[in-house]
């Protein structure tokens, strides 16, 4: 697998998944720019990691709005031509019916803007450069709640991956034809600093996986690669359940 030809946007690369992302794009050859929003020495560690494949750091707050055009016009001013883009970053917050007002309304904003505008707003400004250059890749970080749901607390959360899974599936089939092909990555509990850890929540978790464990970071990042090096094109619009057997379509 090969993507020397790769130059890749990954959001929210400073840690967890998207690093995973960034590490392994890298290391088959793509150049990568590593997207943060508030730890800069966390992704110039990644950037350090990377090697000659790190193009450089760009910081944005994608809670802001317009801050997904904002990131793409600095990374591509930074990288020159991108041709890939990793909408990794995401956030998850209590939005609890029973809860206030207040609560409620900040939840939904701040989740709907991270998970589902901020891509949005990314995917159009990179649509453009791509359908210009007849070609480009879009991976979509979404989730099991996209097709499960999720706790009834955390109904925000897994609305707006909902939302993002159907936005990806509608962007694939409408640039399908200019050469942007699309895919979406629903994992389940990954094994990084969100995953639980108070037993109480841990068992559970681990109990309703058939195979027992959560996904490593490296094993989406793996499957982020593979979908980014053409590969298999007409895979375009498939959405890939990383889950270990927790919910099976």
């Amino acid at each position: 697998m090969n993507l020397d030809n790769i130059t890749v946007l990954v959001t929210g690369a400073s840690r967890g998944a998207g690093a995973a992302i960034a590490k392994k794009c890298a290391e088959y050859g793509a150049r990568v720019v590593v997207h943060y929003n508030g730890n800069e020495q966390a992704a110039q560690d990644v950037c350090a990691a990377l090697g000659g494949q790190a193009v450089g750091a760009v910081q944005e707050d994608l809670s802001v709005a317009g801050a997904g055009a904002r990131l793409w016009e600095k990374a591509t001013a930074l990288a020159g031509p991108i041709n890939a883009l990793v909408n990794n970053a995401g956030i998850d917050l209590v939005s609890d019916p029973a809860g206030s007002e207040a609560d409620w309304q900040a939840s939904w904003t701040k989740i709907m803007q991270v998970n589902m505008q901020a891509p949005a707003d990314l995917s159009r400004a990179a649509l453009a450069d791509f359908t210009a250059r007849g070609e480009g890749r879009i991976v979509n970080l979404c989730s099991r709640a996209s097709h499960r749901g999720d706790a009834l607390t955390h109904c925000a959360y897994a609305a707006s991956k909902g939302a993002l899974l159907a936005f990806s599936k509608t962007l694939a089939r409408g640039a399908a034809k200019d050469g942007v092909l699309v895919y979406a990555l629903a994992p389940g509990w990954i094994n990084t600093e969100m995953a639980p850890t108070d037993p109480k929540i841990l068992g559970p978790a681990l109990a309703e996986i058939p195979f027992g464990k959560f996904a490593e970071p490296a094993e989406i990042g793996a499957m982020t690669a593979f979908l980014l090096s053409d590969l298999c094109p007409s895979a375009t619009a498939a959405t890939i359940d990383i889950n270990g057997g927790s919910y099976v379509r």
